[in-house]
Parts: C-alpha cells; sequence; structure tokens
C-alpha cells in the first residue's frame, strides 16, 4: 500500500513476554499474546501516550493470530481507547470482540482517503469474523451481455460478476429479465441460446425456432457475420445504458427514409419496432425527469442488524434494485452505516470492468438517509474511483425525496421480512443443536459440525467431500474435497481422509505454537484451522469405527464421532452396539440429514467430474495424431468432457501442438451421439434457456411501494403472454 507513513506496532498481553518478543527484526515493537484461556483487554491495552493521534488502520488479533477485526479511524489515539473503556458498556458485539482479541496493531497513514483504501484492502484479504460481511438478503439476477464472445449472447445471470461481460440491473424477479428480452429481440435480434445448441445449429446448418420468427439474426447459420451481429448487440447495449432518444429518433428517420422511397414494408416493420422500444421504455418507470444517474440508499436496523436497499437510476429511469442484510458488529449510527456501505460496495472497484467487488459500478450521484462525519473524504474517494466528481447528498426535497421514502418503505418490508425468518431459524437452530447435544451425551453443543461423504463407482475414481456447518448453518468457505488414493472401500477410504484432515490440522496447530501466532501467514485463515466439536460420517457403524481409529492414532480425544446410516436414519457411535433412534420430527435429526444430505451432493459433484475427466482421457485414446503431451495439454484447457464439446474448432488450435486437422478429428472423438430417428428440429426447443414464469406477476413502480420493474416475457417461443 502506498503512501505509509509509519510502521505498524503491536500490543500485547503486559508482563508476559513469549518467544519472540521484544523487539522484531523489521523494527516492529512486539508483545506476544497469551495463549491461555480468554484474553482480558487490560492485559493486551497498549502503553499510555504509545498510540498516535494520526489517521490510521488498526487490526485485532485473537490469541492463534488471526486478524478478527479491521477498523480505520481518522485519529487512532482516540478510538483505540474507546475499546479499552468499561467492558460492560460497550455493544455486546464489541464486547465479544474486544474479549475474543489477545493483542491489537495500528499501521499509520498519510490521509484518511489512503486509510479507506487500505482498510478495504485487509478487510479483503483477511476476511475478518467481527467486520461487517455486506450478504445478500436475496440472490438477484442480471441480464448480462457476454461481449468477451465472438458471438455475444443475451442471458440471466447470477452470482459473482465476470470479466468481459456487461451487466443491467440487477432486478428483483428474473421475468422482468425476460420481458425485457422478449420485447427488444424483436428491434435487436442478438442470440440468446447456449454455446451447445448454437453450435448445433451450425452444424446441420439450420436455425433455431427464435431464428425463423425473427427474433434472433441467425448467426449460427451465417445469416449475418460477426461483425455484424456484434453491431445488433452494441445497439442493444446503448438502449439499455439509456441513449433510448437517439435510437427512437434514429428508427423515425429511418422509417420516413423507408416511407418516401415507397418500401412500405420495411416503414412498416420499422413502425411496429418503434412501438416495442416505446412498450419497453413505459414499464420502467421515470422517477427522476433530468436524467439523473444515481444510487438511492436506505437502511432499517435494530441494535444487531441493518437491512440495505439500493435503487440504481440510470437516465431518471429505476433500472435495478439490490438489497443486503448485515451484522453491527458495534452500536454504530445511521451515517456509520453509510460509511460501510460505501467502502464495501464501491470500494473495490476494478480498473477494467468499472465493477465493484460486489458488483456496482459508481454513479454520479449517491443519495443517502444521513451522511457520513467524513462526507467529503468519501465524496473524494469515490470521485477518484469513478474519474470524475460524484456527488454524496442527502435529499431534502421533490422528486429525489420521494424516491428516497420509497426506497425506505422497501428497506422496512425487507427489514421485517428478515426479522420474523431470523427468529424462526434461530429458535430452530437453537433447538436443534441442543436435541443433538442431549442425544449424543456431548459436553457442549456442537457449534462446528463438520461431515465426510465418500463417493466412487465399484471402487474406481474415489473421492469424498467436507462439509462444515456453524451455528447449524453452512459455511461453505470451509468445504474441503479429497482425491482419495489408497482406500479402496468406503471404510478404507474414510479411514484415509480422517487421518488426513486431522493430521493437518495438528500440523497447523504445532506451527501455529512454534511461529507464536502473529507472524505466521499474516493471521490468514488456514485450511482447517478449527477442529469441529462433532465429526458426522456417512454411514453406519463401520465408517464411525474406521473414522473413530484414525482420530485415536492421531491422539485426538476431544472430536465426538456419529455415523447417520440412510436406511433407518438411525445414528451411529463408537463403539456402541446399538444406534440411537432420534424422533422423525426432531430437529436434531433434520439438521443432521441437512449435513448429510449437502456432503453427499458436494461429493457427487466432484464425483462427476472426475468421471468426466476419465471418459475424456478414453475418448481421446484412439485419435490419430494425439499423443500424451497434447492430450494432456487438452486435458489442462477444458478440464471436462462437456467444456471439449462446446469447444469450436478455433479454441482448439489455440492449444500449442493442435493442427486444425486434429481439432476436428477431436471434436468427431468427443462429439455426442445423435439417437436414431431423432429430427434436427428436435433441437429448436433448446434455443432459449430463458424459461417462462408459472404466473404472471403485477408491475409495480416506487410510487405504489415495489421497485421499478421490466416486465415479464415467454422468450422461448417467443409467443404473446
Amino acid at each position: 500500500m502506498g503512501g505509509l507513513t509509519g510502521p505498524s506496532q503491536v500490543s500485547g498481553p503486559v508482563g508476559d513476554v513469549r518467544r519472540g518478543g521484544g523487539v522484531a527484526a523489521d523494527g516492529l515493537s512486539v508483545c506476544r499474546p497469551n495463549l491461555d484461556g480468554m484474553p482480558d483487554p487490560s492485559t493486551y491495552r497498549p502503553a499510555v501516550g504509545s498510540i498516535p493521534e494520526s489517521p490510521g488502520v488498526y487490526k485485532f488479533r485473537d490469541p492463534a493470530g488471526r486478524v478478527i477485526y479491521v477498523g480505520k479511524a481518522k485519529s487512532l489515539r482516540q478510538r483505540l481507547n474507546s475499546y479499552f473503556a468499561d467492558v460492560w458498556g460497550l455493544h455486546p458485539r464489541t464486547r465479544q470482540m474486544v474479549t475474543t482479541a489477545a493483542s491489537v496493531e495500528w499501521t499509520v497513514v498519510g490521509t484518511e482517503v489512503e486509510a479507506l483504501q487500505l482498510e478495504y484492502n485487509w478487510i479483503k484479504e483477511f476476511d475478518p469474523r467481527f467486520n461487517v460481511r455486506y450478504r445478500d438478503d436475496k440472490s438477484y439476477p442480471s441480464l448480462a451481455v457476454t461481449l468477451n464472445e465472438e458471438f455475444p449472447r443475451l442471458q440471466v445471470m447470477r452470482g459473482p460478476k465476470r470479466k468481459g461481460v456487461r451487466y443491467f440491473g440487477p432486478y428483483a424477479h428474473a421475468w422482468a429479465i425476460r420481458e425485457t428480452v422478449d420485447t427488444l429481440t424483436r428491434v435487436f435480434p442478438a442470440r440468446t441460446c447456449s454455446n451447445g445448441v448454437f453450435k448445433r445449429a451450425a452444424q446441420i446448418g439450420r436455425p433455431c425456432l427464435l431464428g425463423y420468427i425473427g427474433k434472433c439474426a441467425a448467426p449460427c447459420v451465417g445469416r449475418v457475420s460477426a461483425e455484424e451481429h456484434r453491431e445488433i448487440v452494441d445497439d442493444f447495449c446503448d438502449f439499455m445504458g439509456g441513449r433510448t432518444e437517439q435510437m427512437i429518433r434514429r428508427l423515425e428517420r429511418q422509417m420516413t427514409e423507408a416511407a418516401e422511397e415507397m418500401n412500405y414494408e420495411r416503414a412498416a416493420r420499422l413502425r411496429d419496432d418503434l412501438g416495442a422500444l416505446r412498450r419497453a421504455l413505459e414499464k420502467q418507470a421515470v422517477v427522476l425527469g433530468d436524467g439523473t444517474d444515481a444510487d438511492v440508499v436506505a437502511f432499517a436496523q435494530d441494535e444487531l442488524e441493518a437491512a440495505v436497499q439500493v435503487f440504481h437510476v440510470r437516465g431518471g429511469r429505476v433500472r435495478g434494485q439490490r438489497g443486503w442484510i448485515i451484522d453491527k458488529v458495534e452500536d454504530v449510527t445511521t451515517g456509520q452505516l453509510v460509511e460501510q456501505f460505501l467502502l464495501q460496495v464501491y470500494g473495490g472497484v476494478d480498473e477494467e470492468t468499472g465493477v465493484g467487488e460486489v458488483g456496482e459500478s459508481v454513479p454520479r450521484e449517491v443519495l443517502v438517509p444521513e451522511l457520513p462525519d467524513d462526507a467529503e473524504v468519501y465524496a473524494e474517494l469515490l470521485t477518484e474511483l469513478r474519474g470524475s466528481r460524484v456527488s454524496l447528498r442527502v435529499p431534502q426535497r421533490g422528486d429525489k425525496r420521494s424516491l428516497m421514502e420509497t426506497v425506505e418503505r422497501n428497506a422496512k418490508e425487507s427489514f421485517a421480512r428478515h426479522r420474523v425468518k431470523r427468529a424462526s431459524d434461530l429458535t430452530a437452530r437453537s433447538l436443534a443443536l441442543s436435541e443433538i447435544q442431549e442425544a449424543l451425551d456431548l459436553p457442549d453443543a456442537p457449534l462446528r459440525i463438520e461431515c465426510i461423504d465418500i463417493s466412487h463407482v465399484q471402487g474406481t475414481n474415489v473421492v469424498a467431500s467436507m462439509v462444515v456447518f456453524e451455528d447449524g448453518m453452512a459455511k461453505k468457505a470451509d468445504y474441503r474435497r479429497f482425491s482419495v488414493a489408497q482406500g479402496t472401500d468406503d471404510t478404507a477410504a474414510m479411514a484415509e481422509v480422517v487421518r488426513r484432515r486431522f493430521a493437518r490440522h495438528l500440523k497447523e496447530e504445532q506451527d501455529r505454537k512454534d511461529e507464536q501466532g502473529v507472524a505466521a501467514e499474516e493471521g490468514r485463515p488456514r485450511r482447517f484451522a478449527y477442529p469441529p466439536n462433532l465429526l458426522v460420517v456417512d454411514g453406519g457403524a463401520p465408517q464411525v469405527a474406521a473414522a473413530s481409529r484414525s482420530l485415536a492414532e492421531l491422539g485426538i480425544v476431544d472430536v465426538a464421532v456419529c455415523g447417520l446410516a440412510k436406511r433407518m436414519e438411525e445414528v451411529w457411535l463408537p463403539d456402541d452396539p446399538d444406534p440411537v433412534i432420534l424422533p422423525r420430527t426432531s430437529e436434531a435429526l433434520y439438521l443432521l440429514q441437512r449435513v448429510r444430505d449437502e456432503a453427499h451432493r458436494f461429493a457427487i459433484t466432484y464425483h462427476r467430474q472426475k468421471r468426466s475427466s476419465t471418459m475424456l482421457v478414453s475418448l481421446l485414446d484412439d485419435v490419430p495424431g494425439l499423443g500424451d503431451t497434447r492430450r494432456k495439454a487438452l486435458m489442462k484447457q477444458f478440464g471436462s468432457l462437456k467444456r471439449l464439446r462446446a469447444a469450436s474448432v478455433e479454441e482448439l488450435t489455440a492449444v500449442p501442438g493442435i493442427g486444425r486437422r486434429t481439432a476436428e478429428a477431436v471434436l468427431a472423438a468427443v462429439a455426442e451421439p445423435v439417437a436414431a430417428g431423432a429430427s434436427p428440429d428436435a433441437v429448436a426447443e433448446d434455443a432459449v434457456e430463458l424459461e417462462p414464469p408459472a404466473a404472471a406477476a403485477p408491475v409495480r413502480g416506487p410510487d405504489a411501494g415495489g421497485t421499478a420493474e421490466i416486465g415479464r416475457v415467454h422468450p422461448a417461443a417467443g409467443q404473446p403472454a
């Protein structure tokens, strides 16, 4: 991080300087944390006067050296001293954080903007458990245009943003995107089909249904070139990006010219295209008449959590909506929530794509319910990220204030739904963990549960999965998968996986103790950092016995083991001839089933990938001119049979050593066999993957208390809804 003006300082428990304490080789002042018991904040409080009054960023670490909280401050001394006041006067989660930590350190920077940037980078790098994490209150779809492909495609896309893909939205409902696509492909006939359907149409020389009804320009059969198709896609992107008036004026001019030339058929078609564009625009609510580009942000909160809602306004119209639920680590004001929102949503804007870490680009104006204390600093940061001036302000009157009130209503409704769900989920999870503790006679409730499942076909391609549930909820970041080399059956494979998982854990624990935690990997979470309270294996008594033996060989005695057998859903314990039978309606059994089923799903997914690779090797064995080196290069490039089948000759020839003739032979070898009697038209139904909704949904604008949507669609057949 450029611009740092001072070294990092580390404060640990006074009077407990362990090996490696004192002054480190790089000049850092280090007091090692006490590793015994729960830390007391007073034991690692920095000496009076040792904290500078400069702006900077600070990190709290736990006894194992992991970073658990990152914060920034205009005055480090004033901010850090607030953590070491009366502990019981702190916010409950702040109190939990300072009593979990064992040391605090800080880095002085030159300006507050540098402090913001460094704070964001550290939060992204260390993923501290006590920092606010923005998690979507639901999965929002976007309209994606794959500009990184030769023939760009329009499609619904969820999840993380990808480079080379342009996004519009997000929208509250997928049917809004489908209606947009169905309406606009009449005017901009870009492809919407998958790569597989596109290649099949090219092979048989016949377009899909959309090509026949004029809603696709059919580049698959050469009706338009790649350049002409990209022009169509560019026009579509311009229209979706807000250049609507220019597009309508252009079509009006072309319609007039066609009529003057007495080309009435073309003039009528352009007239219908204009009508389609105007219908699409009518379904996008006009909320700001001056063509403003802005994000309007509102919050609803209690003492533990907050709901965030954002309306994305582009060209004066609501183009998308998004929401998050965040945990409040401290007793923060609305202005401080705005700070966290600006940092996490816009702080990581990618220079190439212009898109932030959670998928949002910086607009010209950000409207918030309350300005943060350092509003000018955040405005400066946003301006730097956007490359032009960004206004950060609170709307006071007029259309913008009305829109803010609409967004606030959406935030309150979202938070009310979340609180109902939170209450029911917390009750059910707490009951399930308590029932498991009682049924299995555990000393404590199993707050961390790990489950291992084995998957294979007659002893071949043996793989295993390990899934993790914390507080009764899946923690997918800790999932792991194993390729089993020695195990020839379920019990041998189970013993090997348990031995590998916990041997790695013991090694990491020993490394952490040797390094005293602070210097070890700079606080990054380890691969197997935390042992479970309960290890669940998929199977009965033999699998449980195998897992128990592996733990005993490693000397691990504080991890409980049980197995869940599929046949009668009974729970098996080590050295117990009879299973534990949980009531069919118990929350404990339901949680164990969820854990087991998730492990099974994860294992099956990995096993299918392995089988695909094996099948790919066998199919490529007989291709003439394809030796081991070239075969390995193809497998490394494409990875699976599905991806290789979807590749073009040009993509194959880009692999070193693969010529055009060899590429054609490879595609012929891996091509899917066509069933006898199948008609080429049978593939037309697959041409569009955007499935129609089961039922219509009303379109509401912000004034109705909802979000502005862009309709719904039945695009597969091009039929009206």
